[in-house]
């Protein structure tokens, strides 16, 4: 009975994480509950309480005795905001229930063994595979240095991005660009091209949904007067680029082309996942403009392969989220 209340309450601080995923970062998105009596908490934006401390004051005397559900391993280290380590001990909990082991450098296990230290039980593990999908941008920054990579793709049913003139918009409906909107205000960061900036001359902001504007990167110069404008201006190896944005404290990058952009992520094997809205449409020929530009695949043997993760309708279009395989 243990493993299925533990579940239920997991599940619920998953929840409780992703009501904040657009407000944390850098900061993980991370959800707490304490049980019995269904007490719950979510991290503030950054300098504000952790989740297992919001969690920790809605329950007060309560919280002697029970069990505290926390999606992510709790911190040992001060930093903004004191260590959680010490308020679950202080609080008189009696146990820790923990996704996943926190890999910041600050914590990794150090947490887990503290609470142990001081008596109390800690269990690791519930939920492990839906809490580290969840958290994946954090995980591989705090794990490489580098954020997450989501490269955002449209396009009609026959493979194609824009028409042979260059136009693009739109392709699809209404709910797939408010989806791409939320996809990007989850992102600390959005990275396009100079040649999309010149050919189109976006904006790259948040629109229509909840969510803070993210870094606009520009992979070379964009004119003063851009729209995108003030953005950051990168140039050199793709990698390069990335490790910089995670110095800057970016835990998700979303690459939203152009074409010879996204080919570039692509091609270097750089992209963690792909999302792609496709409309029920058709150009109709082979001279508008494909999904990227440059070499593919040679042969069939030598065929990208991925893991399709979930096919949704919105409106009219399909969203795929893909993983490589």
């Amino acid at each position: 009975m243990r493993g299925v209340a533990d579940e239920r309450a997991m599940r619920r601080a998953l929840e409780l994480a992703a009501g904040v995923r657009t407000s944390t970062s850098p900061n993980p998105w991370v959800g707490s509950v304490i049980e019995p009596g269904g007490f719950e908490g979510a991290t503030s934006p950054p300098g504000g309480p952790h989740a297992e401390a919001h969690a920790l004051q809605a329950a007060g005397e309560a919280a002697r005795g029970a069990t505290i559900y926390a999606t992510l391993e709790p911190c040992s280290h001060t930093g903004r905001t004191p260590p959680c380590v010490d308020q679950i001990v202080d609080a008189g909990i009696a146990r820790v229930v923990v996704g996943v082991e926190d890999p910041d450098e600050r914590v990794r296990g150090r947490g887990i063994r503290a609470l142990r230290a001081a008596g109390i039980r800690v269990d690791v593990g519930v939920c492990a595979e839906e809490v580290r999908a969840q958290l994946a941008p954090y995980l591989k920054h705090r794990g490489t240095g580098r954020p997450w990579v989501v490269l955002k793709l449209a396009a009609t049913l026959d493979g194609r991005s824009a028409a042979p003139d260059g136009s693009s918009r739109w392709i699809t409906g209404d709910a797939a660009r408010a989806d791409a909107h939320r996809l990007r205000a989850e992102s600390d960061a959005v990275i396009v091209g100079a040649g999309t900036v010149r050919a189109d001359d976006p904006e790259l902001t948040v629109r229509g949904v909840e969510g803070t504007d993210p870094l606009r990167v520009v992979l070379g110069h964009a004119p003063a007067d851009a729209r995108v404008q003030p953005a950051l201006e990168l140039e050199g190896d793709l990698g390069g680029v990335l490790d910089e944005l995670g110095r800057r404290g970016v835990l998700q990058a979303m690459v939203e082309g152009g074409a010879t952009v996204a080919g570039d992520f692509h091609r270097a094997g750089l992209v963690d996942r792909y999302v792609l809205y496709l409309a029920p449409a058709f150009f109709g020929g082979d001279d508008a403009r494909p999904l990227f530009t440059g070499s593919g695949a040679p042969t069939i043997a030598d065929l990208w392969r991925g893991r399709i993760e979930s096919v949704e309708r919105l409106g009219d279009d399909l969203r795929l989220e893909c993983s490589p395989a």
